[in-house]
């Protein structure tokens, strides 16, 4: 193939037509200070990031440990903080042991490499989190995508497996849309097929089940030996970070071979304090008034309400949906907006997360401000 010096010279110049081509199509990105705002777009779903007990749970932790770990959970960056927390997550969602890492990210890439790779099949659900999607792509495991929330197509894929193990991954409640997984249905699938289910609980931990116990307790698979969880900090916690939960032989797996523990800078010891302190504060009545608030969002907003804290309004344009975020952004109400590849070609919304410390006032002027837009684009 004959190059000019000048393209030579430019080994970047794809990304201008790159971006052009992302505008025309309405999923172009940018980086913005959060404004102030009636903030309906974030995740602090229980309000307990601006907490004072968990601010100041923080505060104290950087007095005694610093403002960051130094090193690997290996190295220097397991703290009495991380410790406290990861026994503290387990007895809340009846598991053996936990694991604290720096992100639910990490989380997701850790457990599904530790447990799976060569001679393992992967099931992943098609709606799962892109921290899931990169995580099967990164086991080196034969992955089988299966249509969302289709029991039997996990059955199939298990019964026709060749390899000696098995893992099916799902999002507890999915991200975008609220819907909870059918866990029950899906753990008697695997554990008839011997292989293990991995649950995501990142939007459920503090959302569903008693105290917030999260989607897999409410099953009735809390302590199950052939279930893993996985989960954020940064969602009903308030704060930062991930953690894997389950049997104590799984923690121990993940502290000797999973990558992102072995290589990666522990979380800090101030947001791990800081979950500690927000996990204390969850209660059932925290719980049900974000329950109660879901459902008034909901109806405000005409759209069914979810099994979780999040309320999608479905636009299908990324266009459109941009267009309508940006003018609720300009009447003081901050909402998300998921394009591709966040969601499937032509399913653009608008996704609003609905909060403990809503008030009916916020509700509704937030539900007045969305239908003026979404009429108005």
């Amino acid at each position: 193939m004959n190059r000019t010096a000048a393209q030579d010279s430019r080994p970047l110049s794809w990304l201008d037509a790159a971006a052009a081509q992302r505008r025309a199509d309405g999923l172009h990105r940018e980086l913005r200070v959060q404004p102030a705002a009636l903030d309906l777009a974030g995740n602090d779903y229980l309000g307990l990031s601006r907490d004072p007990r968990v601010v100041q749970a923080a505060v104290a932790a950087l007095g005694a440990w610093g403002a960051g770990s130094t090193g690997s959970r290996l190295v220097t960056g397991t703290t009495t903080p991380h410790l406290e927390l990861e026994a503290a997550l387990a007895s809340r969602t009846g598991t053996e042991a936990g694991l604290v890492l720096s992100s639910g990210y990490l989380a997701n890439l850790a457990a599904v490499a530790a447990l799976s790779g060569p001679g393992t099949l992967v099931v992943s659900d098609a709606a799962n989190h892109a921290s899931i999607v990169d995580a099967c792509r990164l086991s080196r495991a034969r992955v089988v995508v299966v249509p969302h929330l289709d029991v039997e197509a996990v059955r199939a894929a298990l019964h026709a497996r060749r390899e000696e193990r098995a893992l099916v991954i799902t999002d507890a409640v999915f991200s975008v849309s609220g819907v909870l997984a059918p866990l029950r249905a899906l753990h008697a699938v695997t554990r008839q097929a011997g292989a293990l289910l991995v649950v995501d609980e990142a939007h459920a931990l503090g959302v569903v089940g008693p105290r917030g116990q999260g989607a897999a307790a409410a099953a009735g698979l809390a302590g199950a030996p052939d279930v893993v969880l996985t989960l954020t900090l940064s969602k009903s916690l308030g704060s930062q970070g991930g953690a894997v939960l389950g049997p104590a032989a799984v923690r121990a797996h993940l502290i000797d071979v999973a990558r992102p523990v072995i290589f990666d800078t522990a979380l800090a010891p101030a947001s791990a304090a800081a979950a500690l302190a927000a996990l204390h504060l969850i209660d059932d009545a925290l719980v049900g008034r974000l329950r109660e608030n879901a459902v008034a969002l909901a109806a405000a907003l005409d759209v069914p309400a979810s099994d979780g804290a999040v309320v999608p309004v479905l636009l299908g344009d990324a266009a459109r949906a941009d267009a309508a975020r940006t003018a609720c952004l300009a009447e003081g109400v901050l909402v998300g907006c998921f394009r591709p590849p966040s969601v499937p070609t032509g399913q653009a919304c608008l996704r609003l997360a609905a909060r403990a410390d809503l008030t009916g006032q916020d509700i509704r002027r937030a539900a007045d401000v969305v239908h003026r837009a979404v009429s108005a684009c």
